[in-house]
């Protein structure tokens, strides 16, 4: 569908299902915020919400607990997902307080700052190395995602959580094919089998986790959440799973998206490139800005906990809202010029990493690994450029990112 089409078309974020939508969502997010800012998506059955405002709105007032138990399934007849909803239902993504607040206490203390300050050289060490991998094959070439943009954030993640790194492969695969339904389970019922085993093998992981460090505890999060008291209060074992799991999750897939999505930007904005390549001090503000202007994460759904207006439309209670981060990120009565790239954008307050009470606790490790990661290859692979090939982008409509990003370079 060209934008034209998509312009004439009848508004829906069903859209995104067609490719050339979904490679430049851009101008159906403008038209959506522009003619109706809180639609209702009759094809989803949700609000669609992308003035910047209202998606803060939303964050704020509006419910995460938007999963259904295994019992609403069984009643449906497809207790197959079942499996799914029990994980699902103890992941703070999903949760309202006390229940968030509680577990996001827990595992908030190991992603502050100055902990995360603290893996700087580690993974420094750890770009460096994959950088070396690279150079070392000789043929000025690599892909973006699969050499460095997928590998380095499932390092990273695998040793925080305080399991083996060398497992990091089989932890990405089975997290990609779990985002999955974060994005799309909605629209892609053919992939359920996919994700249950994914879910049943990511479960089965970390309780083997679990049984083993409650023998032998290492520094990590699997190890911290079990030691973890709250007012005499413990996780169970389930819960520290299902955590894990959305921690895992968290880490590899938006961070693996940041660092490619923010690639492809500066190299289709090569003064900024060049800019950073000088002018080391402005990355800091420049991952905020990518961040902003092609984020990792589109899209999230609330349910509405009371009537209210929004917009100047009435949402019943229980009704499903979309909250289009990414269209709030281009809303021009927040952001100047909202569709230019600015790496020194003042007040660039963006939605990238939600807001309030659920913004993203793993948001200090996930701009560390962007600054290390694009610092060093703009330092170490001079003259990177696009391989003239279409680009194709992965069908997970809510988790934006590339298949591949094929690139070269000088080699040295």
């Amino acid at each position: 569908m060209t934008t034209s089409e998509t312009s004439a078309a009848p508004l829906s974020l069903y859209h995104l299902l067609d490719p050339e939508v979904l490679a430049n969502p851009y101008p159906l997010y403008r038209r959506l915020r522009t003619e109706d800012p809180v639609h209702w998506d009759p094809y989803l059955h949700a609000w669609i919400v992308t003035r910047y405002e209202d998606v803060a709105t939303v964050f704020r007032r509006f419910s995460a607990d938007r999963t259904p138990g295994p019992e609403y399934f069984e009643a449906l007849g497809v207790p197959e997902v079942g499996p799914v909803a029990q994980v699902m239902v103890k992941q703070m993504l999903f949760l309202d307080a006390p229940a968030h607040t509680r577990l996001r206490r827990l595992a908030g203390a190991a992603f502050q700052p100055v902990q995360v300050n603290k893996l700087r050289q580690h993974i420094q060490d750890i770009a460096d190395r994959l950088i070396d991998d690279i150079v070392a094959r000789g043929t000025g070439r690599l892909d973006m995602l699969a050499d460095f943009a997928e590998p380095l954030p499932a390092m990273v993640t695998t040793e925080l959580l305080g399991v083996s790194v060398e497992d990091h492969v089989k932890l990405k695969d089975w997290s990609v094919t779990f985002a999955e339904m974060l994005g799309n389970f909605q629209h892609n019922p053919d992939r359920l089998g996919g994700v249950l085993e994914a879910v049943q093998n990511l479960t089965e992981y970390f309780h083997d986790a679990i049984r083993e460090q409650r023998r032998q505890p290492r520094d990590g999060l699997v190890s911290a959440f079990l030691a973890a008291e709250v007012d005499g209060d413990r996780l169970s074992d389930e819960e520290v799973a299902a955590n894990c799991i959305v921690t895992m999750v968290g880490g590899l897939e938006t961070t693996t998206n940041l660092i490619g999505n923010g690639t492809l930007t500066l190299l289709r904005n090569p003064a900024d490139l060049q800019r950073l390549r000088t002018e080391p001090d402005v990355m800091p503000s420049a991952v905020e800005e990518l961040l902003r202007y092609e984020s990792p994460s589109q899209h999230t759904a609330r349910i509405a906990r009371d009537d209210l207006e929004l917009g100047g439309k009435q949402i019943r209670k229980g009704q499903a809202v979309i909250a289009v981060m990414a269209a709030g990120n281009r809303d021009p009565e927040r952001f100047l010029e909202p569709d230019r790239l600015d790496i020194e954008r003042p007040d660039n307050r963006h939605l990238a990493f939600g807001w309030a009470s659920h913004f993203c606790f793993g948001a200090p490790l996930a701009r560390l690994e962007a600054e290390i990661s694009f610092t060093s290859l703009l330092h170490r692979l001079p003259e990177l450029q696009l391989v003239d090939q279409p680009l194709v982008w992965r069908e997970n409509l809510g988790l934006r990112g590339l298949k591949s990003l094929p690139l070269t370079f000088e080699q040295p």
